[in-house]
């Protein structure tokens, strides 16, 4: 079979290129000793499943939980529930509630690192009121606590509309957090990821807004594993990191800058918690095996090349990278089919996808370039493009 096809451009041109060999990562037999690093995994779609805009989600249970397993296999955690599972574009709180139930159980079976994204999604958009916030949280977070996975409080599209000030969020926070049953990672995800979450913590102003977060984080460290900040703004993240608790994480969910701020620099790093890292997990957990062993030379040479295709994956709309994070998986045999729940397939265009393909080759992370080309070419003569 030819390693080489036609791809297009936006101009209605097609240009060759030529799939690379494949990169053979041997898998770690054990986690990542110098950082904390999660997959936010997506579901994939049941292939018989109705699975159209406005409908209840319907999940290929056995390639979901595949995939999870492929990520523990990596040596990586697992954050469930999150954004790149469609929280909010597609997954329904019913879907979500069995996906913790049953990632939760296979985790524990395997041995895996879990966490799992608690919010308030289940309700009414209309709702406003903060103490029916606070009980929203609070169910969520009985769902994932019986999962035994560990909490993440998302952002609440509900709280950021309700919210009058940085006192409304410490309210519901303080709260939320005198009841978690072992330390909670918070959530904050910028407007790029979700356009809702403007002026999340109390402030349009980004470091007034990190002013409000610190203060609940000061009040509360023992009681809180860490932070994931997704801003895309690599200078924001080192300055907030350097004025967090002590035993207080920083999560990086910068899918643009991962690799300088892991890799740290004046003694201080970022742990990970990222939607990229599951289209990039062999990749991933050897650079982060190599920074292990201080090898900061061969943690770039890995984590580089694929800073490109995180790039394209997050561009603008940056909230549709959950499909090109499902293609990916697709295109190497990780789910049936390139479908998705609430049929968010068609939330990138045929050009953009394919450029994600290249740049996925480029990057080494495509392990079978025949099926990945056969794939692709299916789907371009779907799209009509072929030639």
């Amino acid at each position: 079979m030819s390693r080489t096809i036609q791809l297009p451009r936006s101009d209605g041109s097609l240009y060759s290129h030529h799939l690379h060999e494949p990169v053979n990562r041997s898998l770690p037999t054990e986690p990542p000793t110098s950082r904390i690093a999660y997959a936010a995994a997506h579901v994939v779609a049941d292939p018989f499943g109705e699975n159209t805009p406005g409908s209840a989600a319907e999940i290929d249970w056995d390639s979901t939980l595949a995939f999870r397993g492929h990520l523990w296999e990596c040596g990586l955690g697992v954050a469930e529930g999150m954004d790149t599972a469609q929280r909010g574009m597609g997954l329904d709180w019913d879907a979500t509630r069995e996906l913790i139930r049953r990632s939760g159980e296979e985790a524990a079976r395997v041995g895996g690192r879990i966490a799992a994204g608690v919010g308030t999604d289940h309700l009414s958009p209309q709702v406003t009121d903060l103490d029916e916030l606070i009980e929203g949280y609070r169910e969520q977070l009985d769902v994932t606590q019986r999962a035994g996975a560990r909490v993440i409080l998302m952002a609440s599209r509900q709280l950021a509309a309700a919210a009058t000030g940085p006192a409304d969020y410490r309210k519901v926070y303080d709260k939320l957090l005198a009841e978690v049953e072992q330390p909670a990672i918070l959530h904050w995800l910028g407007p790029a990821f979700d356009p809702a979450l403007t002026g999340y913590w109390g402030s349009n102003d980004i470091d007034e807004a990190a002013d409000s977060l610190l203060e609940i984080l000061h009040a509360h460290p023992e009681r809180i594993d860490g932070v994931k900040v997704s801003l895309l703004d690599a200078e924001h993240e080192i300055r907030l990191r350097e004025r967090l608790p002590e035993g207080v994480r920083l999560y990086t969910g910068d899918d643009f800058n991962y690799p300088r701020l892991i890799k740290g620099e004046a003694g201080s790093h970022s742990d990970a918690l990222l939607g990229v890292f599951a289209a990039i997990a062999p990749a991933a957990a050897a650079a982060l095996h190599a920074l292990d062993e201080g090898d900061e030379v061969r943690f770039d040479e890995i984590l580089s090349p694929t800073v490109p295709l995180a790039r394209q994956l997050f561009a603008q709309p940056t909230y549709y990278y959950k499909t090109g994070i499902a293609f990916l998986a697709w295109l190497r045999g990780q789910q049936p089919g390139f479908g998705m729940v609430g049929g968010l397939q068609s939330g990138r265009s045929i050009v953009h996808l394919a450029e994600v393909f290249r740049l996925a080759d480029v990057a080494g992370t495509l392990p079978d370039p025949d099926r990945a080309a056969d794939r692709m070419r299916g789907l371009l003569e779907i799209a009509g493009v072929a030639r």
